[in-house]
């Protein structure tokens, strides 16, 4: 889960919300719409915690030290191929 996950999240969450808080309606036959929007909110949740989790968590392994002492972040320029 990336930025994409923290935005299915919130939008989930706000849907949720419209359903809980905005609809007026809330007995329709058979289920409750207030009852879906509680549970859409709960998962919301959940889920933008657990992407905040693994954004937090996710290490950056691509770090080259060289002998000067530059530090690069991005690693070593590809090898230049020639064509004729």
């Amino acid at each position: 889960m990336g930025t994409g996950g923290l935005a299915t999240s919130l939008i989930v969450i706000a849907v949720g919300a419209i359903l809980r808080f905005a609809v007026y309606d809330q007995n329709t036959s058979g289920f409750n719409v207030g009852t879906i929007g509680v549970i859409l909110m709960i998962v919301g949740i959940i889920g933008l915690i657990l992407s905040i989790v693994l954004l937090t968590m996710r290490r950056r392994t691509d770090v080259y030290h060289h002998d000067d002492g530059y530090i690069d972040e991005v690693g070593p320029p590809p090898p230049r191929r020639y064509y004729r």
